[in-house]
């Protein structure tokens, strides 16, 4: 039996911190942990581009995300695999393999977060009417990027300061996994508590006559028989294709030392500079985009959002070039790149939201996420080699060159004009 869908702001701000936690985990956190032990940039590039591939491939098992049992049972019973999942992670801090253990048990997150980002997902469409899916993406946005500041900020910040008062970096972290894992049992709880059960929140094979193999390769091939696919896809593979690489160096150059072509910051400042200060302007450019495509509509904001995206990158040129020793001048500049992605990210959601409406939109959302996320596994892999080739400096150039794709694919999609507008 069914019940009356709730507010959606008692579920959809937790649902998207939810979600955050652990990519943020997987992809980012993990990079300063590493960098916290001595790991090279080489192979925190390469081992961390890795734990992609569960959201490059998920839209393998999307299907069965809507197959099987509700998108409610998975959010809270994949909620309760991954604080397991940190609590290991913690475990593994004092262990002589602990490299090899913690990629491991990333592994494991890694594939339960992309299962939980297909449910959430879905569960985000069912529960709300479309016109609430354009209204609250900026809700949706904002939520997620306290998710990243929780985790990358607040997070980093204190096992800098642990990893300064005890001087054990291991212990420093084993300690942030366990608060993460605790944070999660308790989402899991609230969210078996207060997430809605919509009417349309049920298994696609349940009672229907349809077998289950068929209903799967149909999700695909329905995909990829939408019009102009061959746009949809270039647009998607290309519009992270820059960030893709300066995301895995970002953290690697502000720690590295002044003669190493780095800034030379502490972990601390990193969680003030990038990770708290950077993470609320990515956060207000989140805000302030989803209102704009609320009131204008994606298509009249694309142009301006592709431009935000990309030419902010020159900020990490310039930081390169002067080395600036200013925490105040270093948080400003971070904060003007991340508000310029904030702020244009959002029409990457929009489209993707746009191009999965229909009767499989759980499992094709799964299916433009996982095209993004292949987008920014593969470059993200050889960041690491392109960065020690080319130093700090002339990699970022790499970067902002490596954004012209983006702007080319812009000029050729096709949107809906009266798509994401109130």
């Amino acid at each position: 039996m069914s019940t009356p869908i709730s507010n959606p702001w008692a579920w959809v701000p937790s649902l998207y911190f939810g979600q955050a936690l652990p990519y943020v985990v997987v992809m980012l956190l993990s990079v300063v942990m590493y960098k916290d032990m001595g790991v090279s940039n080489t192979d925190i590039a390469l081992y961390t581009s890795w734990l992609y591939l569960p959201w490059v491939i998920k839209p393998l098992w999307s299907p069965l995300v809507d197959m099987l049992r509700t998108k409610r049972w998975w959010i809270v019973s994949l909620q309760l695999l991954i604080g397991a999942a940190l609590a290991m992670v913690a475990l593994t801090m004092q262990l002589s393999s602990f490299f090899q253990m913690s990629l491991a048990v990333l592994w494991l997150m890694a594939f339960s977060s992309a299962t939980h980002d297909i449910a959430a997902d879905g569960f985000y469409m069912l529960g709300l009417r479309q016109q609430q899916q354009a209204a609250f993406v900026g809700v949706r946005s904002t939520f997620y990027r306290l998710g990243m500041l929780a985790g990358q900020g607040g997070l980093v910040f204190l096992a800098g300061k642990l990893s300064e008062r005890t001087g054990d970096i291991r212990f420093a972290w084993s300690v942030v996994f366990g608060v993460l894992a605790l944070m999660f049992v308790a989402l899991s709880l609230y969210h078996r508590v207060m997430l809605p059960r919509p009417a349309a929140d049920v298994s696609t094979v349940a009672g229907a006559d349809v077998a289950p193999l068929h209903e799967f390769f149909a999700t695909f091939a329905s995909f990829f028989k939408k019009p102009d696919i061959a746009l949809i896809l270039g647009f998607i593979l290309t519009f992270r294709l820059g960030e893709a690489q300066l995301l895995k160096l970002a953290v690697p150059f502000l720690k590295d030392p002044v003669a190493a072509g780095g800034l030379g910051m502490t972990t601390a400042q990193v969680g003030i500079a990038y990770s708290t200060v950077g993470v609320i302007a990515l956060t207000l450019g989140g805000l302030a985009g989803g209102y704009l495509i609320s009131r204008l509509g994606l298509k009249r904001c694309l142009w301006l959002m592709v431009f935000s995206v990309h030419i902010p990158d020159l900020v990490f040129v310039y930081l390169a070039s002067v080395q600036p020793a200013s925490l105040v001048f270093v948080s400003a500049a971070l904060a003007l790149e991340q508000f310029g992605y904030g702020f244009g990210f959002t029409a990457m959601m929009l489209y993707m939201i746009m191009v999965s409406d229909g009767i499989h939109k759980t499992a094709h959302y799964a299916i433009c996420t996982g095209l993004m996320a292949l987008g920014m596994m593969v470059p993200g892999m050889i960041s690491g080699k392109v960065q020690a080739l080319l130093g700090y400096q002339h990699f970022f150039m790499y970067v902002c060159l490596m954004t012209i794709p983006a702007f080319i694919m812009a000029a050729l999609v096709k949107i809906d004009p009266g798509f994401g507008k109130k």
